[in-house]
């Protein structure tokens, strides 16, 4: 086994969720398709609460920012009058959201509407979210070691904290000390692990950063954080640049925490 020593100023592990303790294939495979199958019905039971409204006004106004794109879908502003067609406005959103996942955008009017459709799945016990196997063994040896574990996701923090209190594992949400999501920051701009470190408290060469994205690893090392690149079934592949010049683990448990020998 692989085994690669933590740095000894880490005191932070920040990890990644889909292609690092989530197989990417319940997120492609199930978290995905499950809004899609299941938005218009969920529009049209939740359509007169709050929640709902503010999470629609959200996505409007991201499709008046996206209007220049090609194939960019509108969602009609309401006319205020009670004249309008809910169901001709439901299509509209349901259009919408179609266009953005279509694209895999991560916006946060998308990433909102999707947390809350996720959460009345996982309340309502139609779905569990799956962790790799090292994954919560690990990250209890760290946390008695006295690390802190932090989570950063483009999935909202909302949705973040759904996976790890409805895991297969049970809830394990007391194993994170904290969540980040991409009103922080894109994942792939630097300044984000800035501030996340500034949020935290520490310093960022206190952190170490596991993602299966080689873009995020890019943007956190250009911060000064420390990062490993998580090798998963039914990840993207690395060029041969990046497997030389990036740490590689395949597993949570090949990390060696100088401080737990």
């Amino acid at each position: 086994m692989v085994v690669l020593s933590v740095p000894a100023e880490v005191t932070v592990i920040l990890l990644d969720i889909e292609g690092t303790t989530t197989p990417i294939a319940f997120v492609k495979d199930i978290l995905f398709p499950y809004v899609k199958e299941n938005v218009k019905e969920y529009l049209q039971t939740h359509w007169g609460e709050e929640e709902c409204q503010e999470d629609v006004s959200l996505l409007r106004k991201q499709a008046e920012e996206d209007s220049h794109l090609d194939g960019a879908v509108p969602i009609p502003a309401a006319s205020g009058n009670g004249a309008d067609d809910p169901q001709w406005m439901i299509q509209a959103v349901v259009d919408n959201v179609y266009w953005q996942m279509s694209l895999d955008r991560k916006t946060t009017a998308l990433k909102q509407l999707q947390g809350h459709m996720w959460r009345a799945a996982f309340k309502a016990g139609h779905m569990k979210a799956e962790f790799f196997e090292d994954v919560v063994p690990a990250v209890r040896k760290w946390r008695e070691a006295g690390m802190k574990v932090y989570v950063y996701s483009s999935g909202s923090v909302e949705a973040q904290k759904l996976l790890f209190g409805h895991s297969t594992e049970g809830d394990i949400l007391e194993l994170v000390d904290g969540h980040f999501d991409t009103k922080i920051g894109h994942k792939v701009e630097s300044e984000s692990y800035r501030k996340i470190a500034s949020s935290i408290g520490c310093s960022t060469n206190n952190i170490l950063f596991l993602t299966d994205v080689s873009r995020e690893a890019s943007a956190a090392e250009e911060a000064g954080v420390h990062v490993a690149v998580v090798v998963r079934p039914g990840n993207a592949g690395l060029t041969d640049d990046e497997k030389t010049h990036f740490s590689l683990i395949t597993s949570f448990s090949e990390l060696y925490l100088p401080s737990s020998a």
